[in-house]
């Protein structure tokens, strides 16, 4: 079980299912419609009308993970989507004989969580001390039947993440390796971007291994098209956690596959 703990907002979260990750009767109330969110516009409830802020936030809770915590398996039933607060978790899927295949990465403002049959898809892991919202789905949904504004923006976050994924096809199906790295930290950079984040120096919260799982290569041949990358003068590998982007332009051509290399 996660070792989180949980500030709940105004009252506790109305009955609404099994859950991996359930939030208790709170222990302290937190100040403010959001529990101090400072997420802005990427926020998932930024531009709402006050009213449906308001019954956002009589339905939601924030949790905090610790490293390796798990928030949800697998095949648990599917009772809430959740906000990426603070941090930064991956979620992953897993073959019978424990083979992982990294779906996504996600940081501040991201959504995840969203399923079609009641349970969720893949596992979701904290990979530094995260912060969330929980918002529980089936109120969400309810929510989403009086406020076409709602039902949009779940609309607009999940067909964002299709067209990432659909990215990703492409990044396993037709790419080399070297190739997959530099799209992979352009990947990055561009949404830290997004997030008003810095992008060189660019934070890589997961390790090598993560880094492996997700583009479908070893962590030997990712570790060797970084170094490659590095000697060419493309970029800095100040310590294992970041990367200084030098030359975005000629990565940029790598990741193409428009570069003579």
């Amino acid at each position: 079980m996660p070792r989180s703990s949980v500030v709940p907002l105004r009252e506790t979260l109305p009955a609404d299912g099994a859950s991996a990750v359930a939030c208790p009767r709170p222990a302290e109330v937190a100040r403010g419609p959001c529990g101090h969110c400072d997420l802005g516009a990427l926020a998932f409830c930024d531009g709402f009308a006050a009213r449906i802020v308001s019954r956002l936030s009589r339905v939601q809770c924030t949790q905090r993970f610790e490293p390796h915590d798990t928030l949800f398996r697998e095949g648990d039933p599917g009772a809430a989507v959740y906000s990426v607060v603070s941090g930064a978790l991956k979620v992953y899927k897993l073959m019978p004989d424990g083979r992982r295949q990294i779906t996504g990465f996600f940081f501040r403002g991201d959504m995840f969580g969203f399923c079609l049959d009641g349970t969720y898809a893949y596992s979701a892991e904290a990979i530094t001390p995260v912060g969330v919202c929980r918002l529980p789905m089936r109120r969400l949904n309810e929510l989403a039947e009086t406020a076409p504004e709602v039902q949009h923006r779940i609309m607009g976050r999940m067909t964002a993440k299709l067209a990432y994924f659909h990215d990703h096809v492409l990044l396993l199906g037709r790419k080399t390796a070297r190739e997959r790295v530099a799209t992979f930290l352009l990947g990055l950079a561009e949404r830290a971007r997004r997030r008003g984040d810095p992008w060189s120096p660019l934070a890589l919260p997961m390790g090598r291994t993560d880094i492996a799982d997700h583009i479908g290569l070893t962590v030997e041949t990712v570790s060797r098209a970084m170094t490659w990358f590095k000697r060419q003068g493309l970029i800095d590998l100040p310590n294992p956690s970041s990367v200084s982007i030098r030359q975005p332009d000629a990565l940029r051509a790598i990741a193409d596959g428009s570069a003579e290399v």
